[in-house]
C-alpha cells in the first residue's frame, strides 16, 4: 500500500526578485518566517494584495525563495471570486494563464499572465517513486478516507525530484470536498 501525505496548499504568491524590489522597495529580501515541508521552502513574513477584475484579496503569502517568474496560485473559488478565469496547471505552466495586479507597500505589479489553480500533485523522492511504483510526469489516482468525505482524486500528477520530500498537495477547495484529509494511497 502506497500512502502518502496530503497537504493543502494554501492560496500563495510567488516572487521574481524585480517584482519583489517593486512591491517592497529596492533591495528588499523576503523574511523567512517559517520551513515548509518541501527542503528550501518557506513562508515569509510579506504580504500583497491581489486584484482581479471584480475585488481584491488582501494579506496573500508569498513563499521564497525568489523565482525565475512570478506565479500566483489560488484555488477555483479564490479565482472566480475576483472575476478570474484560472487554468489548472501545474506549477512554472504559465503561458496563457489568468492576469492579475499585485499590490505591496511600495508599488504595483501587473502581471499579464501568471495566476493559475494549482493541478493537484505529488512530490515525491526517487526512493519512493521506485517503493511506490510510479514515475516522474505519471498520472495516477489518490484514494483519501474522512469522515463522511472519502472520495478518490484523479488526475494527480507525479513529480520526481531529489530535492523534494513525498507529499501530495492539494487546494484548499479540494481539502474541503475530502474533509481535510491527512493522508491518501495511490491507487493506478
Amino acid at each position: 500500500m502506497a500512502k502518502v501525505l496530503v497537504e493543502t496548499s494554501a492560496r500563495h504568491i510567488h516572487l521574481t526578485q524585480e517584482h519583489v524590489d517593486i512591491l517592497f522597495g529596492a533591495g528588499h529580501q523576503l523574511t523567512h518566517k517559517k520551513d515548509l515541508s518541501q527542503p528550501g521552502q518557506y513562508a515569509c513574513e510579506e504580504r500583497v494584495t491581489v486584484v482581479g477584475p471584480k475585488k481584491e484579496l488582501k494579506n496573500v503569502s508569498i513563499l521564497g525563495p525568489t523565482r525565475k517568474e512570478s506565479q500566483v496560485e489560488l484555488s477555483a473559488t479564490d479565482a472566480r471570486s475576483i472575476g478570474l478565469n484560472a487554468p489548472v496547471r501545474e506549477s512554472g505552466v504559465l503561458e496563457g494563464s489568468a492576469p492579475c495586479k499585485l499590490v505591496g507597500p511600495a508599488g504595483e505589479v501587473e502581471l499579464e499572465y501568471g495566476v493559475i489553480v494549482a493541478k493537484r500533485h505529488i512530490h515525491i523522492t526517487p526512493e519512493d517513486a521506485a517503493a511506490f511504483g510510479v514515475s516522474d510526469k505519471e498520472i495516477v489516482k489518490v484514494k483519501v478516507d474522512s469522515d463522511g468525505r472519502s472520495l478518490i482524486f484523479d488526475d494527480v500528477v507525479v513529480r520526481v525530484s531529489p530535492s523534494y520530500a513525498t507529499a501530495m498537495h492539494i487546494d484548499t477547495d479540494e481539502s474541503n470536498a475530502c474533509g481535510g484529509a491527512k493522508w491518501g494511497e495511490i491507487v493506478k
